[in-house]
């Protein structure tokens, strides 16, 4: 028997139904269609065509050219927990038995190949933040009402945790169903917000894991009666939901984490960090401003990058490029329970196939070229002048879209890693996006302007 007939065999023995075999358009949401079981053979040959130019940012193929081919990688097919009817794959996609030059998946693994070429695996955890809320009155509030009756207690807050049970239960469950080893999940800052956290793996897997999270998250949420929303700030009051990066590189032989120093005493400031460590920070500092392009790719991001905001509390997001060794304030951090760069700026609509590709490409680059990242900045940025900080040399993140992607454009990393026909798509959808919003008249423009004068 095939490893594709045992395959088949145990999908069936689930008592599934359906296969979709799924890749994601340029925001990173999931696309596929659905093949009866009886179809499987054909499926994982490549049966599905796509006319993926009705997608956004998916390229310019017309209706008038091929379609693409959908190719699921077996070894990827999880049976869906919330409903076993259902079995999912990750997908990649060809054109002319070529990989597709817009998808994002083949964007990844050109990196892994790269990293692979030099002996590493890159190892990838993320730490998603989303939203639950009710429609109330005709307005999204949170779905556990007390939420808004413990302020300014919420983040961590035991009873409305225990409150939340509906939703966090069943998403717990069903994690561990999959085999991801939850071991936290709480109650966030903002009201109706959770994060859940689960164990490393290999970042094409953590990549591809992140789409069947969204997909639990919104089917826990809506049989509650709710939304689960990803979008970066819903409320200007509120916390952000980040969606933190966490990585580090093993060696391929071994599999042992090289980040770590082999001797803690002898590492830089005995923090137990490698250099390697430190080339891939620099890598990565080196090219913050591309990668924020990337990993807060909405209008909507930057409003979450400010040291308050119109908040009460500190914001806790990543505003200024730099490093330090558990400064939150920062875009890289190195945290001190464990040996891996925290990439702090990346927010819940991120696409983590294309977040994940430009992270190991500037932190290979760092490790090429033996970039050092200076000194460590451990202090508390949020609590300096704008002078202050520049007499240190420390920039602040882009403030907006547009901005970041100016420096997305000018980076030749960037061309390099998407590929000159996606990275110039991508350039002009989240352009598109950013010249709609510079042109929309909001309400808070009428309320200021309207009878000024």
């Amino acid at each position: 028997m095939s490893d594709l007939d045992v395959i088949k065999q145990q999908l069936v023995g689930a008592g599934v139904r359906y296969l979709f075999g799924a890749y994601v358009d340029i925001h990173g949401v999931p696309k596929s269609k659905a093949v009866p079981i009886e179809h499987f053979d054909e499926m994982v040959k490549g049966s599905e065509l796509y006319t993926v130019g009705a997608l956004e940012g998916m390229g310019e193929l017309g209706p008038n050219e091929d379609e693409c081919v959908s190719i699921p990688d077996p070894s990827t097919f999880v049976v869906l927990p919330w409903d076993h009817r259902y079995a999912m794959a990750a997908s990649d996609l060809y054109f002319h038995d070529k990989p597709y030059d817009h998808d994002c998946r083949h964007v990844l693994k050109r990196q892994i190949q790269a990293a692979e070429e030099l002996g590493f695996i890159m190892n990838m955890g993320v730490e998603p933040e989303v939203y639950v809320l009710r429609e109330t009155n005709g307005e999204w509030l949170p779905f556990v009402a007390d939420d808004m009756e413990n302020d300014p207690t919420r983040g961590y807050d035991l009873e409305t945790t225990m409150q939340a049970d509906v939703f966090l239960e069943p998403m717990v469950q069903y994690l561990n169903e999959l085999g991801w080893d939850v071991y936290s999940f709480d109650h966030e800052g903002g009201d109706g917000q959770y994060e859940f956290d689960f164990g490393y793996t290999d970042v094409l897997t953590m990549a591809d894991r992140m789409l069947i999270f969204r997909l639990m998250s919104k089917h826990v949420a809506r049989n509650i009666g709710c939304i689960a929303t990803f979008m970066p700030k819903p409320w200007s009051d509120a916390f952000g939901s980040g969606a933190h990066l966490n990585v580090s590189l093993a060696n391929r032989k071994g599999g042992r984490n090289l980040f770590q120093a082999e001797d803690k005493e002898k590492s830089r400031n005995g923090r137990g960090y490698s250099e390697l460590a430190y080339h891939f920070t620099a890598g990565m500092l080196r090219h913050a401003e591309a990668i924020t392009a990337v990993v807060c790719p909405t209008v909507n991001s930057y409003k979450r990058m400010e040291p308050y905001g119109r908040m009460r509390e500190m914001s806790w997001a990543p505003v200024y490029s730099a490093y330090g060794h558990n400064n939150r304030t920062l875009t890289c951090r190195l945290p001190m329970n464990r040996y891996c760069l925290e990439v702090r700026q990346a927010d819940s609509a991120c696409n983590f196939y294309l977040g994940a590709a430009m992270t190991l490409a500037a932190g290979l680059e760092g490790i090429r070229e033996k970039l050092d990242p200076g000194d460590a900045v451990e202090f508390d940025t949020y609590s300096k002048t704008d002078e202050e900080l520049e007499q240190a040399g420390i920039h602040r993140l882009s403030r907006t879209l547009g901005h970041a992607l100016q420096k997305f454009e000018s980076d030749g990393l960037a061309k390099e890693v998407f590929g000159e026909a996606f990275h110039g798509t991508f350039l002009k959808y989240k352009r598109r996006e950013w010249n709609e919003f510079c042109l929309e008249v909001t309400p808070w423009e009428r309320k200021r302007y309207l009878r000024l004068w």
